[in-house]
């Protein structure tokens, strides 16, 4: 599990399963930081909003911060 101070914005996260689209991408860019975690898709461009702690459980690592 990843605590709250581990990413930033423009962190690039590496979540558990991957995103329905596809390229079926792993990878997600952190765009919005605060109750809700807004991440985009870099496989297509998709944009996702999800609360903290949902987001929190559903990373598996952060690539770069």
């Amino acid at each position: 599990m990843v605590s709250n101070n581990d990413y930033q914005i423009g962190s690039i996260v590496k979540m558990k399963k991957p995103h329905p689209c596809e390229k079926r991408s792993y990878e997600f860019e952190v765009v919005r930081l605060g109750a809700d975690i807004k991440i985009k898709c870099l496989g297509c461009g998709n944009v996702l909003m999800l609360p903290r702690n949902d987001f929190n459980s559903k990373v598996k690592e952060i690539l770069k911060k």
